[in-house]
């Protein structure tokens, strides 16, 4: 692993927790602005850091960069193991602007509690930050177990109705799953360091270790019977955080229910921590579970995308409109995946960016009306691109960035994906196909029953549109979708290692199942980005 510039992701990691302590220690909570001031700095401040990450990352092998490596609890084997590389490195840096984005829009949709709300929002940062960075099993349980309890909070405490139900039900799903992923991460530990004589478990003898660099050394010696009893216990655990089919209904009462920084933060980043889990542990540590996985996965995955979008166009809230949006986006991420070729690994990786910038920006837009109207009901409204025309001519770049219209960031993804699904199987791709279809419906659908025809409603005709602060909320995701719209290629190279890896642990098991290996079933394939012949290393050398 390359430890240069260890301390600055140790630095983006653990700024917002710093800001959280000097918020409780020494800002007054009635002074407001003091309040709002110190977390928007803070928040700025750590999207800056960030942003060095992407010009300082090295596309030329596929270790682990900018490491921390040290003892934590060396009796059980436990290390402080931080690194990336550039699939999390993505990840982080949309954490930090949707994190200062989040801070930034709450100055008028928070006005009760206020400090204990901005603390919140900061910790979570941490929470969030830390899972992508951590390559120790122990710490990244304990950064996942750390992130539940301020969203839990912030839906709990400053959300709608309905909220105590919806933060518990959140809750309680997530831990059911991470007590499950820990009893797999305990297998994994047992089985390298000697196994486990009672439960006639054998093990590698090594020494002690949660290290994950280190377990991937050894994914090759684990018996296909382990893997799939650990593959089982991590599924669960990131299934519900995507949310696949059928883990996926505490998302919606969630979304619903928690204010607008939290409904982007749920959408944006925390439910990438599912995929990325299957990315990170799933795909290269248990690759004959993987592909005996496929079928099945694949199914969850294509009734998500349909029942999700159908749901969707059910819906008469917005806000839960978008958020059943998101079971079906997720869905095709997950169909991607597990296509287990090199396009769809690369769409799905890229549609997670694109998901967060695009139901990032929708949450950020329906909070925005609902400010000023308090209803979220569609029948509400109607007409209102005549008294909103900016927020109309925003809301519209977005929902033709949710549907994959060319130049925008949805449709690389969506058309990697499907090349990808196409390569597994045509029935895959069909049904993604109906998923950017009936996608296209709803979002439309929504589109023209609240900006066109009529200004009926007498409450509608005195709405004022964006204001400066609104638009620099949106400004920021905007440029992103026309960026990698336009031109996806530097997100493509730094994903290019973390894929080729993946896709070569992976390519072992695969004539095994009667799958053509990747390079077999792509060697016609249309690509999106030159990715060499080079060989890389194994992560961690």
């Amino acid at each position: 692993m390359d430890t240069q510039y260890g301390w600055l992701l140790n630095l983006i990691c653990y700024l917002p927790l710093a800001g959280a302590l000097l918020m409780i220690f020494f800002v007054d909570k009635e002074s407001s602005r003091a309040v709002k001031l110190t977390a928007t700095v803070v928040a700025a401040a750590d999207f800056v850091l960030s942003l060095p990450l992407w010009f300082l990352y090295r596309t030329d092998g596929a270790e682990f960069q900018f490491a921390t490596e040290a003892q934590w609890i060396p009796s059980v084997g436990v290390q402080y193991l931080f690194g990336v590389d550039g699939f999390s490195i993505l990840l982080i840096l949309l954490t930090t602007l949707l994190g200062f984005i989040s801070v930034y829009s709450s100055f008028t949709a928070i006005t009760h509690r206020e400090k204990e709300y901005y603390i919140f929002l900061l910790l979570l940062q941490t929470g969030m930050i830390g899972v992508f960075c951590a390559l120790d099993f122990v710490l990244f349980y304990v950064f996942w177990e750390v992130m539940l309890v301020p969203m839990y909070f912030l839906i709990g405490v400053w959300g709608g109705p309905r909220k105590l139900y919806a933060a518990i039900k959140f809750f309680l799903y997530t831990l059911v799953g991470s007590v499950l992923m820990l009893v797999g991460i305990l297998a994994l530990y047992f089985f390298n360091a000697g196994g486990v004589a009672a439960i006639g478990l054998t093990g590698l003898g090594n020494e002690a270790t949660f290290s994950i660099p280190h377990l991937y050394t050894i994914a090759s010696q684990i018996p296909p019977e382990l893997q799939l009893w650990v593959f089982l216990a991590f599924f669960v655990g990131f299934a519900i955080k995507v949310p696949m089919f059928p883990f996926h209904t505490w998302l919606p009462d969630a979304h619903v229910e928690a204010p607008t920084a939290g409904s982007v933060i749920l959408a944006g980043v925390l439910l990438k921590m599912g995929t990325y889990g299957f990315v990170r542990f799933s795909l290269p540590l248990l690759p004959d579970a993987t592909v005996r996985a496929v079928p099945w996965i694949g199914a969850l995955s294509i009734i998500a995308i349909v029942y999700g979008a159908l749901v969707a166009m059910a819906q008469k809230d917005m806000k839960k409109l978008v958020a059943y949006s998101s079971v079906s986006h997720m869905g095709f991420v997950m169909l991607g995946m597990f296509a287990l070729n090199d396009p769809g690994l690369r769409g799905a990786i890229l549609q997670m960016l694109n998901h967060g910038v695009s139901t990032g920006a929708l949450f950020l837009l329906v909070g925005i009306v609902y400010e000023r109207r308090h209803n979220r009901l569609i029948a509400e409204y109607g007409g209102i691109a005549k008294v909103m025309p900016l927020y109309a001519t925003f809301f519209l770049i977005i929902t033709m960035s949710s549907i994959g219209l060319p130049t925008l960031n949805g449709f690389i993804g969506e058309f990697t994906i499907l090349i990808g699904a196409f390569h597994h199987s045509w029935v895959w791709a069909l049904f993604a196909a109906s998923g950017i279809v009936l996608g296209a419906g709803y979002m439309l659908w929504l589109y023209q029953r609240v900006f066109f025809g009529e200004l009926a409603n007498e409450k509608n005709k005195d709405l004022a549109d964006l204001n400066r602060r609104e638009q620099w909320t949106l400004i920021p995701l905007i440029v992103l979708a026309f960026w990698v719209g336009l031109y996806p290629k530097p997100f493509f190279d730094r994903m290019r290692p973390t894929v080729d890896n993946v896709m070569k642990r992976v390519a072992v098991a695969l004539p095994e199942a009667g799958i053509a290996a990747p390079g077999e079933a792509s060697s016609d394939a249309p690509d999106v980005a030159d990715h060499g012949d080079e060989a890389h290393p194994e992560p961690g050398e």
